[in-house]
């Protein structure tokens, strides 16, 4: 009888579905909508949909498309905010023998790193360090949030920027282009409107997040301040790989760390946190060699002791 294995990534912006045989082939792909925040305006419904479109899809695209969906020998969800609200809900969605629903930091560490001991770093709008060791320890950092962290995320280095141009604005900071850039970008007619206007609904978090590719393009053109925001972030994200190495790994370990999100689309960023995560010790910085979703599934293959499965046949965005 033939074995399905389900792995969902399920984030802020989108919600990926792979389905693989009983030999690690990818059969199916499909993509939906973000599936996180349940708990706001319409979350549940949200969540419903993206994970039926998504998991449909991907059954739709493989050789079996024409079928009722399976039951999954093994299905495994990693969802931005954790799973503990969502699985009630995925359970209800998806028929599996084995199902899990965790958070996406685990199921990016693991395609990262192809299910090896390591530690990755989730910059996106938000940021977030999670590790797992040989014994299968786990620790965490950062991920606090908007207002009380991120320093290193997309909206944490957007924050700094508005600051910066503010400071200067007011007379009592150096002179940095980021102000006409903001104003540019948020379509304001001077820097006032713009700090309004980021405060307003018109403004949500990836909206201002988004500004960190325009914090980057400064940086390169010579802007100080720009680069400094940058190599502050970098370091930021260095200490939280820090925090978690020395919770769960020896001083003599060798630990990868690698690394998720669109924050690292800075050249500037990779190779200043590169540099500050190999000073620490034994580390070894490694772009990922999987995404996420792909990570969902390894994990789904791990769950039903599948352990040296290796996929084959992904979608060359994965």
């Amino acid at each position: 009888m033939a074995q399905y294995f389900l792995g969902v990534d399920g984030g802020q912006s989108s919600t990926v579905a792979l389905i693989g045989d009983e030999n690690g082939v990818v059969m199916g792909y499909g993509a939906a909508g973000p599936s996180n925040h349940v708990r706001g305006p319409g979350g549940l419904e949200k969540l419903r949909k993206a994970v039926t479109i998504s998991v449909g899809a991907a059954w739709r695209n493989s050789p079996y498309g024409g079928k009722q969906l399976p039951k999954f020998d093994s299905a495994f969800f990693g969802m931005t905010g954790g799973g503990e609200d969502k699985a009630p809900i995925i359970r209800k969605l998806i028929p599996a023998r084995l199902l899990e629903v965790s958070h996406d930091a685990l199921t990016a560490l693991i395609g990262a790193t192809e299910g090896q001991p390591g530690i990755i770093v989730v910059a996106g709008t938000g940021c977030i360090c999670f590790g797992i060791n040989a014994r299968g320890q786990t620790a965490r950092a950062g991920g606090w949030g908007y207002i009380f962290g991120d320093e290193g995320g997309a909206f944490g280095l957007a924050r700094a920027a508005l600051v910066a141009a503010l400071r200067y604005e007011e007379g009592w900071g150096p002179l940095t282009q980021l102000r006409h850039r903001i104003i540019t970008f948020s379509g304001a007619k001077d820097l006032n409107d713009a700090l309004h206007k980021w405060y307003s609904l018109d403004f949500p978090r990836d909206r201002v997040a988004s500004f960190s590719c325009h914090i980057d393009e400064a940086a390169r053109d010579g802007d100080r301040v720009a680069r400094e925001i940058l190599r502050s972030g970098a370091s930021e994200l260095a200490q939280l790989v820090a925090r978690v190495r020395r919770r769960i790994f020896k001083p003599k370990d060798l630990v990868l760390v690698s690394y998720i999100g669109g924050v690292w689309k800075s050249k500037m960023v990779r190779e200043r946190f590169r540099k500050l995560v190999e000073e620490q010790g034994q580390n070894r910085v490694q772009a990922p060699v999987l995404g996420p979703a792909a990570g969902a599934l390894l994990a789904a293959y791990r769950n039903a002791g599948r352990v040296k499965i290796k996929l084959k046949n992904l979608p060359p965005e994965l």
